[in-house]
């Protein structure tokens, strides 16, 4: 098989998507109802689509379903698609985040069969990491797994569970061994959502948004063939779903498909646009602010470039993942309070200027600098990893799990 130039590429995944996409209408915002099953059904439709076109899980290798194609390529790609509705649903954890994690840990039967599914839109993945009383603690989870007779057996409870209402499938780390350090005795399991002992009940958000879910395992069996990774290896799979999450949350994947989440337009603003849209182009302070966040829009562009070829060239840790994600949160501060302070109090009352979207989009600011782990987890990890920073005193490091004194639960009882 000959190789396809970049430009080459390009142009034929232009000549495709303008057969074969539906066109987004560029008058209407095109904003993604995540809290609905039908734009998840649509997103599964499309994937489906750029499967039989040839133009899914572009990085992705060709063994697992992918065209095992270069950063360039999908970066090709998403310029020439962002006229055109693709199943951007799909990117965020599904692709970006589960399915690179299986690509790294998993075994080779769980990428022939998981990535290729996700990659034909037959599977939704998500991941099944924070849990009620865990806080940012993530190696202190106390969902359990017990093996019995050969297989595991999981009980417990996780939380912030991002669309699991929609998936099919979530990567689930629970504690099976309790006389060894909170890290020594996690495993990571591939959990069948369907299984009748999985209860999923969603959340809703102070914006009304409920794409939130809590989930409740009541002896839920799965086999060997659900270990993602090495029994008691669980932290080494989680710190890795950690790194992909990371980059995702500063659009720093290779995995994804279509415009990144810093431009998807149900996440960002567009300022230019809202300026002129509230007769407010002349006023200079409002210029500058505008001026100020696409500034930092593009930084952030470049800083995204920089970070992922460093890591892929070695230069860099891939611990700096952490940056991108922390420079994606200001970003996202920079861009929502300037369009909040355009909008005025239009952003509060519905006057039928179409602005009460940005008041509602203002309640979830403190979003981006929660997810993908807190700014200040972020912070940690870079002074920690790429710095070279001392670690900071923890008065459980090395101590058998069992032995360390926990929070009460929410009867009062000791966990």
């Amino acid at each position: 098989m000959t190789s396809e130039s970049v430009e080459e590429f390009r142009s034929r995944a232009r000549a495709w998507l303008a057969a074969n996409m539906p066109r987004l209408d560029p008058a209407k915002a095109a904003t993604l109802e995540r809290d609905e099953l039908p734009s998840w059904r649509r997103a599964r439709e499309l994937q489906k689509l750029l499967w039989d076109g040839g133009f899914a899980g572009i990085c992705f290798p060709r063994e697992y379903g992918g065209l095992g194609l270069s950063y360039e390529y999908k970066k090709a790609f998403d310029a020439e698609s962002q006229a055109y509705e693709t199943p951007l649903l799909l990117n965020v954890p599904s692709f970006a985040i589960c399915c690179a994690t299986i690509l790294d840990m998993g075994s080779e039967e769980q990428k022939r069969t998981h990535i290729s599914a996700a990659l034909r839109g037959d599977e939704v993945l998500v991941q099944l990491l924070s849990e009620p009383n865990g806080g940012s603690d993530l190696a202190g989870v106390i969902t359990r797994a017990e093996r019995r007779e050969g297989r595991w057996i999981i009980n417990g409870a996780k939380t912030w569970s991002t669309w699991a209402f929609a998936a099919d499938y979530g990567l689930c780390l629970a504690r099976t061994d309790w006389n060894v350090p909170k890290h020594e005795g996690l495993t990571m399991f591939l959990v069948p959502l369907a299984h009748p002992g999985v209860t999923i009940n969603r959340i809703q958000q102070v914006n009304g948004s409920i794409e939130f879910c809590e989930e409740f395992f009541d002896d839920v069996e799965v086999g060997d063939d659900a270990v993602v990774g090495e029994p008691g290896k669980g932290w080494d799979v989680a710190s890795r779903q950690l790194y992909h999450e990371r980059r995702t949350m500063g659009d720093g994947s290779e995995y994804t498909s279509g415009p990144g989440i810093a431009e998807a337009h149900d996440v960002s603003v567009d300022l230019v646009f809202l300026i002129e849209k509230t007769n407010q182009g002349d006023n200079r302070r409002l210029q500058e602010m505008v001026g100020r966040a696409l500034v930092h829009r593009a930084v952030h562009g470049q800083l995204s470039e920089h970070v992922f070829h460093a890591v892929a060239s070695g230069s860099l840790p891939p611990a700096a993942g952490s940056i991108i994600r922390l420079y994606m949160a200001e970003v996202h501060d920079v861009e929502t309070d300037t369009a909040l302070a355009m909008a005025g109090s239009a952003a509060v009352v519905d006057d039928d200027g179409g602005l009460l979207d940005i008041g509602t989009r203002y309640l979830s600011r403190q979003t981006a600098s929660i997810g993908g782990g807190t700014t200040e987890m972020a912070r940690n990890v870079i002074g920690e990893r790429v710095l070279n920073f001392p670690r900071e005193r923890a008065d459980d490091r090395g101590v058998p799990f069992n032995q360390v004194r926990r929070g009460k639960g929410p009867g009062g009882e000791r966990n």
